[in-house]
């Protein structure tokens, strides 16, 4: 059987005497997902051409003919093409405008490399992208606490009633959550961020290309060290994927955390009619389902980085074709980060807290219990006595009835001698706070503190 048109267009065609069966084809093609690193092969490709005029194996008129073919090149036709992948669409669509010319291209590069630098390059942007939108994330939240500084609600241990915190530091805390998935999507971007052409398809390139020049021209901070390295390795799409994944792991949390304060029975919070949905069955139904799809889309993303993971267990040095199974769940993991990061921004901005009902829940429940245990340790009982003694407080309350704010100075002093009857006033959810003022606790002047350092970094970065 003769090699058809399309297969004597392969790059790596010249050593078979047959084609490729075209259930091998089906299986084996990329280009319906890898044609979202067009740009990237484009860009890559024009700077390869470059750099192989700075070493003569083009002239500086035929480097200037592939870049400005290369620009030409549509992207939407991709789309319908046959092509194995992205890389041979462009070199097709390229040597139909310069002719032989585009055969000079692939001197001294493959398309191992070629996949590493593409990927990068188009990783970097997604990291980008991400960035942002965990900065306009974090920018929504600091709102929400800003606008409530003085707004008290219970905080839960074991999902039971604890003690009592203000909204605006149970935000900072996923600030600061979204603050070190920031700081782990740099670092993964600096992994990216480092060029592999010039290694060839595992033993380095056979001409004196420039790799330092192609760097700096392709934004990179560094070269990669090792060519075999650069053919085996994708730690850096893991180090992507694991950040994403923490990410979305943060974003499932403050979701489930809203999904209940939403809920009739907390009360918390009003959910804009934007981010919710109605029932078919139902008339009176509000339903979080943005929440519920952000918490559905961590388990996703969570199974890409497992994906690729377990795809590169066990794999020999150096290529293997199984790494084309990298790019979907990356795809998937960038685009379900991005738009849950989008929307978690959205639920946010149009959310309103009713602080009424938190406050009656903080006040309500023992949730002071802790801070009149530590008021009489402040007062010389020694702490295990005093926490015993609040407990049987509780003990008692709970027997008869009574919530914190129906004692009286008197009844507390008549029911143990170490009460005093000031302390009365730590019925009161507001008032112990006041005593948390170590750095990172929830006393109204540390959390505006916090707030403000915050907002600074923030600001900072936008």
């Amino acid at each position: 059987m003769s090699v058809d048109s399309r297969d004597a267009s392969k790059l790596w065609g010249g050593r078979f005497e047959d084609g490729p069966s075209e259930l091998f084809e089906r299986f084996s093609g990329s280009l319906h997902f890898d044609r979202r690193l067009f740009q990237a092969d484009i860009l890559g490709s024009q700077a390869y051409a470059r750099a192989l005029a700075r070493v003569g194996i083009l002239t500086e008129d035929e480097a200037h003919t592939i870049s400005q073919a290369l620009a030409h090149i549509p992207e939407d036709d991709a789309a319908t093409s046959h092509d194995e992948d992205i890389h041979t669409y462009v070199i097709r669509h390229l040597k139909e405008l310069t002719g032989e010319l585009a055969d000079k291209i692939h001197t001294g590069r493959s398309r191992n490399e070629q996949v590493s630098l593409d990927t990068r390059l188009w990783l970097r942007g997604e990291i980008d992208g991400a960035l942002g939108l965990l900065d306009r994330l974090m920018e929504a939240l600091l709102d929400s606490a800003e606008a409530h500084p003085d707004a008290v609600i219970p905080g839960y241990t074991h999902l039971r009633p604890a003690q009592p915190v203000t909204w605006a530091h149970y935000l900072l805390a996923y600030v600061e959550m979204f603050t070190r998935d920031h700081e782990r999507m740099r670092q993964a971007q600096a992994r990216v961020n480092v060029m592999p052409l010039g290694s060839g398809a595992l033993a380095g390139s056979g001409f004196p290309v420039d790799r330092e020049a192609l760097a700096r021209e392709l934004g990179f901070d560094s070269v990669t060290a090792n060519s075999m390295d650069v053919a085996a390795d994708r730690d850096w799409a893991l180090d992507f994927l694991y950040a994403a994944a923490v990410t979305m792991l943060h974003l499932s949390r403050l979701a489930e955390d809203w999904i209940l304060y939403s809920s009739e029975e907390f009360g918390w919070l009003e959910l804009g009619d934007g981010v919710t949905s109605g029932s078919s069955l139902m008339p009176q139904k509000k339903n979080p389902d943005s929440l519920e799809l952000i918490r559905g889309k961590c388990g996703r993303v969570f199974g890409d980085l497992t994906a690729v993971f377990v795809t590169l267990k066990g794999l020999p040095m150096t290529y293997n074709r199984d790494l084309q199974e990298d790019k979907e769940p990356l795809f998937d993991a960038s685009a379900q980060l991005n738009a849950s990061l989008e929307m978690a921004a959205l639920v946010v901005r149009t959310s309103r807290l009713k602080p009424a009902a938190p406050r009656a829940a903080a006040e309500d429940g023992w949730l002071v219990a802790t801070d009149l245990a530590e008021e009489l340790a402040r007062r010389g009982v020694p702490f295990h006595q005093a926490h015993q003694l609040v407990g049987r407080l509780v003990l008692e309350s709970v027997k008869r009835g009574k919530k914190p704010g129906d004692w009286t100075g008197e009844a507390l002093a008549g029911f143990d001698a170490r009460f005093q009857p000031e302390m009365v006033r730590l019925m009161n959810p507001s008032e112990g706070m006041k005593t948390r003022t170590a750095a990172g606790g929830t006393a109204p002047e540390t959390v505006r503190q916090a707030l403000d350092a915050a907002r600074k970094r923030l600001e900072s970065r936008l």
